[in-house]
């Protein structure tokens, strides 16, 4: 029997995960800032014993006193917080290990190692993020030997209320630049946007769930592209079950976006009473998936819990972690838990819950292979390569601009295009749902289209603007040919329409590209031309 410190024993997180490991035959001393709260946890429950502990301050007075054989911290949040817990147990050599989700908290531990030598376990992020969602990634790439994206998306019931820490780890992202790894590159987007429904569905599980989720920050955007091979693009998206709360929270993402505010965490204790008033509402189901696209396939691993059993999902990786540092399985040395268990070690404990969960895979073929058959097998290398595209993709090079002048320039200025001139160019691919998002990145002009496939040729969306191309090619390249166009979806005349001439082919070993608008009357819009080499 070890005895075991849980910081935010009592807590949300923290009193599911002193459950079972008092259910697991440990002692537990139930840790918090309140003895009455922590007596009133404990009582009852043997093995479990409660102190007064703030991970703040004073915590080394509480470990020297108490000598735990391992300390768990679940108090949260952990977004600003300090390393004083860890580096605490490394001085007196107790291993830690802790629940975080914070990114900067989790990617950061492994400095601990930069300064004394580190002679037990340290163990950081032992959460649905990054220990199950890495689990489950490196599981679904095997076999593979590039993996292009992976989507990580959480669903939380309404019932199960989370408390004030993780409001506030959610609000100090709302609204704040998030860095992501996409298109090869590292580029920001925004935290609680990029909205979108997902589909949570298990064959033969039951009715599906259809919920809103939006951008989070959580460590595995660093670590999943180092985490699998060909460093994959990674989104990870959480939401609550509620849709007018996660349309609420979108909308006051804009205020932070647009710099009227610093931050939204003052507002925590609002959001947490918000989700206790409106906790009678929805269902006692979530969710979890894992997408993973690789060449030629895509694997979807999906989680759907059910009975109130979604919250205990975060707890799973620390009791199983727990039992392996206290056997001596863990080697010695601060790291994250993205690489430390494998998927198959979670099953025993999901088959005690109302957890349901399964793997699907479909074949996935590339945008212009589809469209163009048989002929596109018999395009230059360089020119397949680059639209040989499964998930993300980027691609660098040089880029020269040419711009009309008048009302032409106008034109091209509504557009987005560049200003005439020589740039170093990034093209950044997105492939999702069979429609491709190419944004052309040149020396910070940037702008973007959407292509789908239109019969044998493909569709490019500017706006409201569609334009459907016919896709001549033979062993020199191809070019689009334009055979019809539409605005707001009414179709419109040729004779209105732009002249567009737009070509591939390789040369010297590289891909190169040429494309030509002009409008009737007014002439030349646009004229850029240059090299690309994949990333």
């Amino acid at each position: 029997m070890s005895r075991i410190l849980v910081i935010g024993g009592y807590g949300g997180f923290g009193a599911r995960l002193s459950r079972r490991l008092l259910r697991a035959g440990h002692r537990v001393l139930v840790a918090g800032r309140r003895f009455d709260r922590a007596a009133a946890f404990c009582a009852g429950l043997e093995g479990a014993e409660p102190v007064v502990a703030d991970r703040t301050s004073g915590i080394g007075m509480v470990l020297a006193r108490e000598r735990p054989e391992l300390v768990i911290d679940a108090a949260g949040p952990f977004q600003g917080s300090g390393y004083t817990v860890p580096e605490a147990c490394i001085a007196m050599r107790i291993p830690y290990l802790d629940l975080a989700d914070s990114r900067d908290f989790v990617t950061g531990i492994a400095a601990l190692n930069k300064g004394a030598e580190v002679k037990v376990p340290v163990v950081s992020g032992a959460s649905s993020v990054p220990a199950l969602s890495g689990a489950v990634a490196r599981a679904l790439a095997e076999g593979l030997a590039r993996v292009e994206r992976v989507d990580i998306a959480i669903s939380a019931s309404n019932r199960a209320v989370a408390g004030p820490a993780v409001a506030a780890a959610i609000l100090s992202y709302v609204g704040r630049p998030v860095r992501v790894w996409r298109g090869q590159r590292w580029t920001r987007a925004t935290g609680w946007q990029e909205l979108r429904r997902e589909h949570f569905a298990i064959e033969g599980g039951g009715a599906p769930l259809r919920r809103w989720i939006a951008l989070a920050e959580v460590p595995d955007l660093s670590l999943s592209p180092d985490l699998l091979p060909g460093r994959p693009a990674t989104t990870f998206r959480a939401g609550t079950e509620l849709g007018f709360q996660m349309l609420a929270l979108w909308l006051l993402s804009w205020p932070v976006r647009w710099g009227w505010c610093g931050t939204l965490r003052g507002a925590a204790p609002w959001l947490h009473k918000l989700q206790r008033i409106t906790g009678w509402a929805g269902g006692d189901r979530s969710a979890m998936s894992v997408t993973l696209v690789g060449t030629g396939v895509r694997r979807r691993w999906t989680l759907i819990a059910e009975k109130g059993d979604g919250p205990e999902i975060p707890t799973l990786a620390a009791e199983l972690l727990a039992e392996d540092i206290l056997a001596g399985r863990v080697p010695p040395g601060a790291r994250d838990a993205s690489r430390l268990l494998t998927l198959d070690r979670f099953e025993p404990l999901f088959a005690g819950l109302a957890i349901r969960h399964a793997v699907c895979e479909r074949p996935v073929e590339p945008l212009y292979s589809r469209a163009m058959g048989a002929r596109f097998a018999g395009l230059p290398e360089q020119v397949r390569a680059m639209h040989a595209l499964h998930g993300d993709a980027g691609a660098t090079g040089e880029g020269e601009v040419r711009r009309g002048t008048g009302l032409a320039w106008l034109v091209g200025r509504v557009m987005g295009f560049p200003p005439s001139g020589s740039y170093p160019l990034r093209v950044a691919f997105a492939a999702r749902g069979g429609k491709e998002r190419w944004t052309r990145d040149f020396g910070g002009h940037a702008f973007s289209s959407e292509l789908g496939q239109a019969g044998q040729g493909v569709a490019e969306r500017f706006g409201p603007l569609r334009f459907a191309f016919d896709l001549p090619s033979d062993g020199d390249g191809l070019r689009m040919v334009l055979r019809r166009w539409s605005a707001f979806g009414v179709p419109m005349p040729r004779l209105l329409g732009p002249r567009i001439a737009a070509r591939e082919w390789q040369e010297d070993g590289r891909f190169r590209f040429e494309v030509r608008v002009a409008l009737p009357l007014l002439g030349e819009v646009v004229h850029y031309a240059g090299w690309l080499e994949r990333a």
